[in-house]
């Protein structure tokens, strides 16, 4: 196999995978990490009139997709809830998506046995090769490594990163060396990350290229003697995109990653509020502008259970723990309770 640390030159476009009719632009949005884009697509393909023209594979993608947006939304028990729908679906392209899927939610769950053998049933079924936003043997190789099987997820990850270096897909082979990384590390596993960030630029991943950063920034900051001035500019780029798409498990990763720098979580876009309900963002608001929940509840005409309620909402959607990060996250917005 060709060795992954190796300087090599870029390797050129490959040629994403399309999925025939209307659930083509949704997926495409996502794989270039526009999520929010990809959200008001997904939503309109859910629109009753829409959703009855679509094929059973069709709303098996789109199912699919809608779990993989929640999660990476940090919205795990909405993703679960469309595991029913999806699940009581029946064929190829349907059965692959629920594997995917169900490996996906339960890894978000921290059950990485079940999330393993829901990626391998994956792997088994025809059409498995089919890569959707990145390829089932990446969520096996994580789950194989938390289970005890690393040598195992290692080899996993070597063998299909040799198949991206043949295919010179760049979004699949930045995928497969950052579970290389993961699974073998001790053959430089920041070498393969910078690499499998110079390929996430080429393949146009927003999402993808933002979390390598972070990987990236992660593993330099706990290296022994490594230095990386780079580190904070790629932190904060990546804090930058995880706010304004929503992205609030990525984003609290990297929140945490610039205190072990020393270095302060930025005020949010408005625009990054509007994951939060109107509701959730009045409460926000007036608890970011130091009011107890007595007073929010007051305030708003509704029950201090009501205001807990809600501030528990907030903090899981932004990633955060307590009521001085949402006073930093939501800078110096004045309250807007009307």
């Amino acid at each position: 196999m060709t060795d992954p640390t190796r300087p090599t030159a870029p390797p050129p476009h490959a040629t994403p995978p399309t999925f025939a009719g209307p659930v083509a632009p949704a997926w495409s949005l996502a794989r270039a990490g526009r999520i929010r884009l990809a959200v008001d697509e997904l939503h309109r393909l859910q629109r009753p009139e829409t959703a009855a023209t679509l094929t059973s594979p069709q709303l098996a993608l789109t199912a699919l997709l809608q779990v993989e947006l929640d999660l990476a939304a940090g919205e795990v028990a909405a993703a679960t809830g469309h595991l029913g729908p999806l699940t009581a679906l029946s064929g190829e392209v349907e059965e692959l998506a629920a594997e995917l899927a169900s490996g996906d939610a339960a890894a978000a769950y921290g059950d990485h046995a079940v999330a393993r053998d829901h990626f391998l049933a994956a792997g088994a079924l025809p059409g498995a090769g089919e890569t959707l936003l990145r390829p089932w043997w990446v969520g096996a190789v994580p789950a194989l490594v938390r289970t005890g099987r690393r040598r195992e997820g290692a080899e996993l990850a070597r063998e299909h990163v040799a198949r991206a270096e043949e295919t010179q897909d760049p979004f699949t082979l930045a995928h497969g060396l950052r579970a290389l990384a993961t699974a073998d590390t001790s053959r430089d596993p920041l070498g393969m990350l910078r690499r499998a960030q110079q390929l996430a630029g080429l393949s146009g991943s927003q999402r993808l290229a933002a979390q390598l950063d972070t990987d990236v920034a992660a593993l330099t900051i706990l290296s022994p003697g490594a230095t990386g001035p780079e580190i904070v500019p790629m932190l904060r780029s990546a804090e930058t995109y995880a706010g304004e798409e929503g992205l609030w498990p990525l984003h609290a990763r990297v929140v945490a990653l610039l205190a072990r720098v020393g270095e302060a979580a930025r005020p949010l876009a408005g625009r990054a509020l509007d994951v939060l309900t109107p509701a959730e963002q009045r409460v926000a608001k007036l608890a970011s502008n130091a009011l107890t929940n007595r007073q929010i509840a007051a305030e708003l005409g509704v029950s201090v259970k009501g205001v807990e309620w809600h501030l528990s909402r907030v903090y899981r959607k932004l990633g955060i723990t307590s009521r001085e990060a949402l006073v930093v996250l939501l800078g110096d917005e004045e309250p807007d309770a009307r």
